[in-house]
């Protein structure tokens, strides 16, 4: 037989191939028949070799979306904002800010490297679901231990997908981040659905409280030398931080620590004065969910506290220190959430990427003579850094310590370090 091409031609049975030969061409032509894949005899009908929708995304503008469910079933409420991110989904899905949120990752290809250990951001998932495009089918990554379907179950966190994220994503920033509702109980109806929605609000709510720890515990972790990256400006000497964990993210620990710091976490509500006897070289306020203005308990361990040592805020605690300056803050349209923003560096020019994870801002012309706003948000020009040299005060309103993210960043750990140095020299 000659070489020549081969043209298949499916028609409606399985049988074997019927190969009819020219001078140019080859033909195959395949027959097809039905085959049942249900035992379900009573019903006549066939199950569908695949999943079909089974769960709804309903927003609070009245919009219905139809997806596939993975990880947990049931029915939550949440709000929903996009996340840029291109890799990370674990560090996101641990993250404790994203408590009470629905994260809808614009990044279409999702649990391709599943799940594992080391990359856990906090004790548990504390986000109400998470939203993607696609669902990886198989898992490849060396570290990987779990997939990420099985990894949500057994958090009780749903999921889903096959649903149009780059259309919810311009519905929010349209619209500003929205309420909505993931279900998969059928028995629901969506007007129902659309209720809880509009009833449900996030505004005013002390998420704080929720995903703070109990008691102060001690920290010692540092960055796994495998994954540690500058060591530019390190010192042997070691600074005593107390750090309030408002939703901490392990990994701002981590690189305290590997900066010489002997780290004491404490509660939120952990009293100013009990942190004080403890006489620290400096104080960190971290990130955490919600708003800021929910939380004045929070603001006034924070004015007590300013002033007296150096301090560093992180996220929810740049905001905390601009309102206990006597500034203001305000939700943002639909925020900032990914690994991609840029920030310009008002002091000395510089550019850097950075990770960011926020709904509420601090409004600048708000704050009092003294305070500088050190870096800017190039997206918007939102203040994304402060600082107050007569209170030895620094801030950020996005994660130097990335995870996940880029390290651009990093170095501020370092300045934090000088400050507290310049403290013990002028003591």
């Amino acid at each position: 037989m000659d070489c020549a091409l081969g043209v298949a031609i499916p028609l409606p049975s399985c049988s074997k191939p019927q190969i009819i030969n020219s001078r140019q061409i080859r033909i195959f032509t395949v027959k097809c028949h039905s085959v049942s894949l249900s035992n379900n005899a009573s019903t006549g009908l066939a199950e569908r070799p695949w999943k079909v929708a089974d769960a709804r995304l309903v927003l609070e503008d009245g919009s219905i979306w139809r997806a596939k469910s993975f990880g947990a079933s049931g029915t939550q409420v949440g709000e929903v904002v996009f996340n840029t991110s291109l890799t990370g989904y674990q560090e996101i899905l641990t993250d404790p800010s994203y408590a009470g949120q629905f994260v809808l990752m614009t990044n279409p290809h999702i649990g391709n490297t599943g799940v594992n250990f080391d990359d856990e951001e906090s004790r548990q998932c504390f986000l109400a679901g998470l939203v993607i495009r696609s669902l990886s089918i198989s898992t490849s990554n060396w570290r990987c231990t779990q997939t990420l379907g099985d990894y949500l179950a057994e958090r009780n966190i749903m999921g889903i997908y096959d649903v149009d994220t780059r259309a919810i994503t311009r519905r929010l920033r349209q619209d500003g981040s929205l309420i909505g509702v993931l279900s998969t109980d059928e028995s629901k109806t969506d007007e129902e659905l659309i209720k809880t929605s509009r009833t449900w609000n996030i505004v005013g709510v002390d998420l704080i409280s929720g995903v703070s720890c109990k008691a102060p515990y001690e920290w010692v972790d540092r960055t796994n030398s495998e994954w540690d990256f500058n060591f530019n400006g390190r010192k042997e000497e070691t600074f005593h931080v107390v750090a309030y964990d408002f939703g901490i993210k392990q990994n701002i620990l981590r690189r305290l620590a590997s900066y010489g710091c002997k780290i004491t976490v404490v509660p939120s509500t952990w009293p100013a004065s009990e942190s004080l006897k403890m006489k620290p070289d400096g104080f960190l306020f971290s990130n955490g969910p919600g708003d800021p203005s929910a939380v004045p308990y929070a603001v006034e361990i924070v004015k007590e506290i300013i002033g007296k040592v150096p301090v560093f805020g992180i996220c929810m605690g740049h905001q905390l220190l601009g309102q206990a300056l006597g500034g203001k803050t305000f939700k943002m349209k639909f925020g900032h959430h990914g690994g991609n923003h840029p920030v310009r560096n008002l002091r000395n020019g510089r550019v850097e990427i950075s990770a960011q994870n926020h709904n509420y801002a601090v409004d600048p012309e708000s704050l009092p003579e003294g305070a500088e706003v050190t870096h800017i948000n190039l997206n918007d020009g939102s203040c994304a850094g402060l600082a107050f040299s007569q209170l030895r005060l620094m801030s950020l309103q996005y994660h130097p310590e990335a995870s996940p993210g880029p390290h651009d960043s990093d170095p501020v750990f370092g300045e934090f370090m000088q400050l507290m140095k310049l403290e013990k020299q002028n003591a």
